[in-house]
């Protein structure tokens, strides 16, 4: 029995209609959904970041939706904790897990498993940054090759930040950061894993972000971004990178009009859409790419992917 049991991920950009299709493959499955999207585990934005509504909610268990603050930090690993926990759960009562959101890294760690890397101290760290900055990215980079030769596969000459990571583990550990990558496991077999991503196109997906905006600002988008200011949320958080809350700030200050707020919030999704498809294609090959504009098309398409 125990090969049997499914895992379903289903992955997509922004405004590809996940939400809608989670909803009919747990109803098919007997499922519950369980959240990855790194923006709606806050309980203070809803509107802003496209939560499921409480109708949805109340026809299918959802899972880790508006359960953080935002004044509290949230990360990869957090996440994939309560998940494992509430995936392993779930199977043994029988349950599909449902996981569903726009967030690759969450997706890539329950697939993959997450790098464990034992802090490194700060002073370290600190001396490595400096010495960085004394010889520049360019020469930095050649060191790191020299000091770890696995690097020079996966790091790209321009890119600091996994140039002085990569560095700094060799060098405190005595262990590439890639064999430690290598080493890393799923706790799930990967065959259990059905993998679906909905691959809209372009054109149409840009039509749904601009009516989703629109309709952001008919349910109240500028009354949550004005509640949001009230906490005071220290600047370094997440939360602030929701897409929305600086624009509507900026109508809010008087330093634009709410047209120019509207613009810019559907050219930024627009983009994160972007990124979301450029993430699919570079971490989401072994993943089917399903795509209808009839729901119950999409849910056949699904089905036949998963079973």
């Amino acid at each position: 029995m125990e090969q049997q049991k499914k895992i379903i991920l289903l992955a997509g950009p922004t405004a590809s209609g996940k939400s809608s299709l989670a909803i009919k493959l747990a109803q098919y499955y007997n499922g519950e959904i369980i959240n990855a999207d790194s923006m709606q585990v806050y309980k203070e934005i809803s509107i802003l970041t496209s939560k499921p509504s409480f109708k949805d909610r109340k026809i299918i268990k959802h899972h880790f939706y508006g359960f953080n603050s935002v004044k509290k930090i949230f990360s990869t690993g957090l996440w994939l904790k309560l998940v494992l926990l509430k995936i392993e759960e779930q199977l043994q009562n029988g349950i599909t897990p449902i996981i569903v959101g726009g967030t690759g890294l969450y997706f890539k760690a329950l697939t993959d498993g997450l790098v464990k890397i034992p802090n490194i101290p700060n002073d370290f760290r600190s001396k490595i940054r400096n010495y960085h900055k004394e010889i520049g990215q360019e020469k930095f980079f050649k060191k790191l090759v020299k000091l770890d030769p696995l690097s020079k596969n996966y790091v790209l000459p321009n890119d600091t930040h996994r140039t002085l990571r990569a560095y700094e583990v060799k060098k405190f550990f005595k262990k590439s950061l890639f064999e430690l990558i290598k080493e890393t496991k799923s706790n799930f077999n990967k065959n259990m894993f059905k993998k679906i991503f909905i691959n809209t196109p372009k054109n149409l997906l840009h039509e749904r972000i601009e009516q989703r905006v629109e309709k952001m600002f008919k349910e109240g988008a500028v009354n949550e971004v004005k509640n949001f200011l009230k906490i005071k949320v220290p600047k370094e958080l997440s939360a602030n990178k929701i897409i929305g809350i600086s624009e509507i700030k900026s109508y809010l200050q008087g330093k634009t009009e709410i047209s120019s707020a509207k613009e810019l919030i559907k050219q930024k999704t627009k983009q994160y859409a972007k990124r979301q498809f450029t993430w699919g294609r570079g971490h989401m090959k072994s993943w089917e790419m399903i795509y209808s504009s009839n729901i119950n098309d999409l849910l056949e398409k699904a089905i036949n992917k998963i079973s």
